[in-house]
């Protein structure tokens, strides 16, 4: 079993990008990880990778405290199935869920000293993006629109996979550019108090806008001719 501080065992994961992250945390430091790149296999990928942190650590589902889940914004499919199956893991073990705005986790992982950028990718040549301050809290977003029409983003640097794939439109290019469930994990185990505390939402996936997928519509009438 791991050790653990005040009986704290978060896991923590993330499923709006590209990237599915998750991590252990015993209210004190990481004690497992996993990650993997494959943007169209999120609901195949969590499950066993939660699985896989749990038994990293020697740990049981039963043993968690919280679970802590980026909310987005981002793509609906993979967005939806890490805010699934946060609630569902909460529900079945009685435990608080909390949402953590995925581009706070970014912004997370940049040394604070200046006004930065995240931006994602939110496909349809737009960014998922956010504005932050010299202590790192966010000062405005999340939006989405073209990098091209952020105030300013020419003269700020920018975190994040968005200033990865629109360089021209931002300032100095820098890391991280997506969301570690490591980070994570700390924000929601760690003090909840300073400048730049990241606040704790609920646990509803941020689109931002309609998913691509929709209903499809009653049949038409057709008219004989």
């Amino acid at each position: 079993m791991p050790t653990r501080l005040g009986g704290v065992l978060v896991v923590g994961f993330d499923t709006a990008t590209p990237v599915v992250s998750v991590a252990l945390h015993d209210g004190e430091r990481v004690v497992s990880e996993a990650c993997a790149a494959d943007g169209r296999r999120h609901g195949e990928l969590l499950a066993p990778m939660i699985a896989q942190v749990l038994a990293g650590a020697g740990a049981s589902r039963a043993d968690l405290t919280a679970v802590a889940v980026g909310v987005g914004p981002g793509p609906y499919t993979g967005l939806r199935v890490g805010v699934v199956t946060a609630r569902v893991l909460g529900a079945v073990l009685g435990i608080p869920v909390h949402g953590v705005c995925s581009l706070d986790v970014i912004a997370a992982g940049v040394p604070c000293g200046r006004e930065f950028l995240v931006a994602t990718d939110a496909r349809r040549k737009e960014v998922y993006w956010a504005r932050y301050g010299t202590a790192g809290a966010r000062l405005e977003g999340p939006r989405v629109g073209s990098a091209g029409s952020i105030p300013g983003a020419a003269g700020l640097a920018v975190a994040g996979r968005g200033g990865q794939l629109y360089p021209e439109a931002f300032g100095e290019v820098i890391g991280p550019a997506y969301p570690d469930a490591r980070t994570l994990c700390a924000l929601v185990a760690g003090p909840r108090t300073g400048p730049a505390a990241v606040p704790l939402l609920a646990v509803e996936p941020l689109y931002l806008r309609r998913p691509d997928a929709r209903e499809p519509g009653p049949p038409k009438r057709v008219t004989p001719s």
